[in-house]
């Protein structure tokens, strides 16, 4: 899946889907009419003129345009934000001058290019058992696997311009790089404050390595790793679709073992939001929030599934959100 930005957006291909969330009391009818443009046109020219078109309906207090491309197919999300709504605090972008070591910028840009040379070739599985990723992809693993010693070396300067840098890359940079530091526990603080950064891509970083964090916290559980589920319950509310979906990955990681507690936690701050999405148009993006939802609200697995295999899924949306304000025995 590649998420289209601004060069993509200059490339102007043409939208197969238009698909909303955030909507309460706007109606889609409204956005449509702002945006100016339906399936089957070229997305807009300009990002933000459309989002400020957006942002100009009564009602809309913020707006979000993210263009993904998946199945062959282009899909537009339109989030937005009303009055009141539930609110993702993003944090103000520091200002310090601190970088990183130019050994992790290099071996990082290496990296990424290794990784989209073996998604270009079909490859991008992962293993997370170390609380860390390791590609499938034997050049992409080797770079990887110099990162822990790199952590080690730098964990000062690499914590330093995660929190405290002015340039989002080089903070994104650390929000990967930190992820594989030898002791998980001294970094998830570091990983959750990244949560809220101003720069999407330092928040997705973020969250990928807290994900790998929490599948090694759920296998050695001796270890007494505990990941905050609050900020990933926010993220489901944000404006971004980025955010939204990532913050499912990690719940869902989170959620495995059905903790009760974390389970109302986000029902109580985010119901509505996981429904929204669980009724997507593009079934491979409604199908993760979806299972969230039924396992949120406590129903069976097999009935979630069985209800999604036979089209049915808005019988369990309906059942999850008649659960809403009620606490699960």
């Amino acid at each position: 899946m590649l998420c289209l930005g601004a060069a993509a957006f200059a490339q102007i291909p043409k939208i197969d889907v238009i698909d909303f969330y955030g909507l309460h009391k706007v109606t889609a009818a409204k956005l449509r009419d702002a945006l100016k443009a339906k399936e089957g046109d070229p997305l807009p020219a300009s990002k933000g003129d459309a989002e400020q078109r957006i942002d100009d309906i009564p009602g809309v207090v913020e707006s979000h345009l993210e263009a993904v491309y998946d199945a062959g197919k282009t899909i537009l999300y339109i989030g937005i934000e009303e009055p009141g709504a539930a609110h993702f605090e993003l944090r103000e972008a520091p200002e310090g001058d601190i970088r990183l070591p130019d050994l992790i910028v290099a071996e990082y840009r290496s990296f990424v290019n290794a990784a989209a040379a073996a998604s270009r070739n079909g490859i991008t599985a992962e293993d997370l058992t170390q609380g860390h990723a390791r590609s499938a992809d034997p050049a992409t693993r080797t770079i990887q696997d110099r990162f822990p010693l790199f952590v080690t070396e730098h964990l000062k300067e690499v914590r330093d311009v995660l929190r405290n840098s002015s340039d989002e890359d080089q903070r994104a940079i650390a929000a990967y790089i930190i992820g594989y530091a030898a002791n998980k526990l001294d970094v998830v603080n570091d990983l959750q404050y990244a949560l809220r950064d101003a720069d999407a891509g330092v928040r997705v970083n973020a969250t990928r390595s807290l994900v790998a964090i929490g599948v090694l916290a759920k296998l050695e559980p001796a270890i007494g790793i505990k990941i905050s589920p609050t900020w990933f319950i926010g993220m489901l509310n944000s404006v971004s679709w980025t955010d939204r979906t990532r913050a499912v990955a990690a719940l869902d990681v989170l959620t495995e073992k059905h903790d009760q507690a974390m389970l109302d936690q986000i029902r109580e701050g985010a119901l509505g939001s996981l429904a929204e999405m669980a009724r997507w148009k593009t079934l491979v993006h409604a199908l993760p929030p979806y299972l969230l939802l039924g396992r949120v609200a406590g129903l069976p697995e097999d009935q979630v599934k069985v209800a999604w295999e036979r089209g049915d899924r808005e019988s369990i949306i309906k059942q999850a959100l008649g659960l809403s304000g009620k606490k699960k025995k």
